[in-house]
Order: structure tokens, then sequence, then C-alpha cells
């Protein structure tokens, strides 16, 4: 076997370990989750948030936008207002905030902040 192909079966067989470990992309760095400064419980447990918590928020933007419903139980609002940081303010102003630090870990791209505000005094969500 060549040097070169070594290297690739080593390279292949270290992601294979670390596939299966699940710490491949992250390299074992678990994202900050700083706990909801309001409220006593979330509008679900956490796996399902971690879970659902797309299809809830798009399911209230529809009620938002074609019904005019506002200040239902899955609100973005509601979520800022809970999960901002208090620090920043914000639940996507820092590496470290809330929905910043997930969907960096999850590598997705987060585009709510684009249109909505990231704090509690732009969104006027209660602090704590």
């Amino acid at each position: 076997m060549r040097r070169g192909q070594a290297i690739a079966l080593a390279t292949l067989l270290a992601c294979g370990v670390a596939y299966a470990a699940g710490t491949l992309g992250t390299l074992g760095v678990q994202p900050v989750i700083e706990r909801a400064t309001q409220g006593r419980q979330c509008v679900a447990d956490p796996a399902t948030m971690r879970r659902e918590h797309m299809r809830m928020l798009s399911h209230q933007r529809d009620a938002t936008v074609h019904g005019g419903i506002r200040g239902a139980q899955h609100s973005l609002r509601g979520c800022i207002g809970c999960h901002a940081s208090a620090a920043t303010q914000s639940v996507a102003g820092a590496p470290t905030d809330f929905c910043v630090s997930c969907h960096q870990y999850a590598a997705v791209r987060i585009d709510c902040f684009e249109c909505h505000a990231a704090t509690r005094a732009a969104t006027g969500a209660a602090k704590p």
C-alpha cells in the first residue's frame, strides 16, 4: 500500500470513528444553552422543541399572516421573551446566544432575524 493510500485509509477510519461517536463536524463541542429567564415551563419538552420548533414557528407564522392571530402559544416573541440572553438581551446577537449556539452546532442557517428582531426590547417582550 502506498503512503497516500495509507493516509487516506487512516483518515477515513478516523472519520468513521468520529461519526460513530457522534462528534463529526462538532469536534465534541456542545452548544451553550442558557436557561430560560422567564416562565416556569416551555411550550413543549426539550426533545420536542429540538425536533419541532421550526414547524411550530412556521405554523404560527401562517396563523399570524393569514389569520391575524397574534400572541399565541408558539409566537417568536414568546420564545425571545424567555430565551434571550441576560447579557445581550438577544437570542441571536452573540455566538453564545440561544438560537445562534444551537444553529451553529447543527450547521443550520438561521434567517429568522434577517426580518425579525432578536431582542427583548425590540419585540416588546417582558424582561426577567
